[in-house]
């Protein structure tokens, strides 16, 4: 059965690649529709433009900030490009923007997948399997089924703390990679998230915590 591929399939496919649009329909079409195998043809014909200017030079760009609540949260990301020119313009900057105040909404704590420790990853999997394991509709699966349940939630682990993975903030349907290739194929250049911090007011002090009964009771035994 012949699938149909439609404007819109092939629009968004040319958003993610840089690809032309007769080369995003001969991929759909190859892939069935299936847009993730459509890229993936994409990118061994080297017409996915994102894929094809990773390797270049990024050492431009602009650190970029975000505050909010009146200063009690705030962002600085550095976001870098290839030349000077387009790190003045605007769509650039306007990126950068985006998503410094993703980053104060959304509180990832790494860029990338590739930025995780393997520590924190292999507990977070122990974990995983052991909540699979404890659930009672999972007691007779064999083990390749769990195995598929534990990446299944080491992957939505991956989209809560990494940037480039979560659902971005003003498109819940478009991850920060896909928004990030769309912005590459855009402008031309190579375009990379390097690295950022996020603080909040307050965080990581110990407050003090009055506890009023006690100094009534206190008081009361003078």
């Amino acid at each position: 059965m012949k699938v149909e591929i439609t404007a819109s399939a092939v629009k968004n496919l040319r958003e993610k690649t840089g690809a032309g649009m007769l080369e995003c329909k001969n991929a759909l079409t190859e892939a069935e529709g299936n847009e993730e195998r459509a890229i993936e043809i994409l990118r061994k014909r080297g017409l996915a433009s994102a894929k094809k200017k990773e390797g270049r030079v990024a050492a431009e760009g602009i650190v970029g900030s975000y505050i909010h609540m009146g200063g009690k949260v705030g962002v600085l990301v550095e976001i870098n490009c290839e030349t000077d020119f387009v790190a003045r313009g605007e769509d650039f900057q306007g990126f950068v923007k985006d998503i410094a105040m993703h980053i104060c909404a959304a509180e990832p704590r790494f860029v990338s997948k590739d930025e995780v420790p393997e520590e924190l990853l292999n507990k977070e999997r122990e974990i995983a399997r052991e909540q699979a394991l404890s659930d009672e509709k999972n007691k007779n699966k064999p083990a390749q089924v769990i195995d598929k349940i534990v990446e299944g939630r080491i992957s939505k682990f991956y989209s809560e703390i990494c940037l480039l993975e979560q659902p971005f903030i003003k498109d819940q349907a478009t991850t920060v990679a896909e928004l990030l290739n769309r912005v590459i194929a855009k402008i031309g250049e190579n375009i990379r998230i390097r690295r950022f911090v996020r603080f909040k007011m307050g965080e990581g002090l110990e407050k003090r915590k009055d506890d009023f009964a006690s100094e009534v009771a206190a008081a009361l035994q003078q």
